[in-house]
């Protein structure tokens, strides 16, 4: 593994005290709505639940009982380490083949076992409803997905570990693009490139990769044959993820030179983030402050930002707070979200976006990607 210096060894443990706490949270929205037992199906609330990542070729469940006592059924093994108090296993393969009916496996287990009570008052994901348990159950059943990821916003330790693990890898994917990004060099060699580091950084597989690697684009998946070509500018939204947790960061690049418009609409951008750090802090309405940096982007002498202002990340790339004219999120101290505003015209040969993610404190909050924004 290269960079072992930025890259915390205790970002891989499983750190059951933390695991503890994020039940003692759902155990506490279980007393306030006379839940007996919460049973999720979702491999990220698993996680979120017990420390343990799976990739998208298993599917765990978890439960949670009322007095705090915790149940993972695991695919085909137990992991060396969980936050539950039992591990049960399912059959996930048969002679090394995947079963495609896994979750019904992973419900059958759960249902044969003594943690499953039919007279109990159940909690579950509505989407992705374990309708195996619904003929022998005989107590109501309550929706928990919104709270869970209600409950979710908030980052426990462990969490914010893996996440800043993330955000470092984007920082040196970052930093050879500024080495590679020159004309003629193809969007499908600064893919590969950028990749490699990331892989090379983190030490093991990426979770996620990040959507924008087009040049002289708004954004999307690098195209083939297509080259970068002087005077452009080159939006890279990257996202790699670390056992689970998504980090989402964009620089734009300038292909050769900035110009003078360039530059003036990179300037306008940027003060964006000064305004963020001087304002938002826990009870911060989310959507007041997207028309607050709607207000100040439409001042720009070029482009246009037509686009939502960022988002929360954790188990998945786009969480709470939104921040967006469509919700009315309030920031609340804990969660971890990125902001992105933008600039686009023909005239800035397309458009920059710059990125930035950020903790929210108790009084403000606290930038997590401290690395160069510039053009060049």
């Amino acid at each position: 593994m290269t960079q072992q210096s930025d890259m915390p060894e205790e970002a891989c443990v499983l750190d059951v005290a933390a695991c503890r706490r994020r039940q003692q949270r759902l155990v506490q929205w279980m007393a306030e709505n006379s839940v007996e037992q919460t049973l999720v199906t979702q491999r990220e609330h698993v996680q979120w639940l017990t420390g343990v990542y799976y990739s998208p070729l298993f599917a765990p469940v978890a439960a949670l009982q009322a007095d705090g006592r915790c149940l993972l059924v695991a695919p085909q093994r137990a992991p060396d380490a969980a936050g539950a108090d039992e591990v049960l296993v399912y059959p996930a393969k048969q002679n090394s083949t995947l079963c495609n009916d896994q979750k019904q496996r992973a419900v059958e287990v759960y249902a044969r076992s003594a943690w499953y009570r039919p007279t109990q008052r159940l909690a579950t994901e509505y989407s992705t409803f374990p309708g195996y348990l619904t003929d022998g159950h005989r107590a109501p059943w309550l929706d928990a997905e919104g709270p869970l990821y209600r409950l979710r916003r908030r980052k426990e330790s462990d969490e914010l570990r893996k996440i800043r693990r993330a955000i470092a890898a984007t920082a040196k994917m970052y930093q050879r693009a500024r080495e590679i990004v020159s004309p003629g060099i193809s969007e499908l060699q600064v893919f590969n490139q950028l990749q490699s580091v990331a892989v090379e950084t983190l030490g093991e597989p990426l979770t996620g990769t990040g959507n924008d690697y087009r040049c002289g684009a708004r954004g999307g998946s690098p195209r083939q044959g297509r080259v970068a070509q002087a005077g452009e500018l080159y939006i890279l939204d990257l996202g790699p993820a670390f056992r689970g947790y998504f980090s989402d960061n964009c620089r734009t690049i300038a292909v050769s030179r900035p110009d003078d418009r360039q530059l003036a609409a990179w300037s306008a951008v940027t003060q964006v983030f000064r305004h963020i750090e001087a304002t938002v802090r826990p009870g911060k309405n989310a959507q007041e402050l997207f028309h607050e940096v709607q207000h100040l982007l439409d001042q720009a002498p070029v482009g246009t930002f037509d686009h939502h202002l960022g988002h929360g990340i954790g188990l998945f790339p786009h969480e709470s707070p939104h921040l967006n004219p469509s919700w009315n999120d309030v920031f609340e101290e804990g969660e971890v979200f990125a902001v992105e505003p933008g600039l686009y015209a023909d005239e800035l040969r397309v458009g920059l976006r710059i990125e930035n993610d950020y903790r929210v404190t108790a009084t403000g909050v606290e930038l997590l990607s401290d690395f160069d924004m510039a053009l060049a």
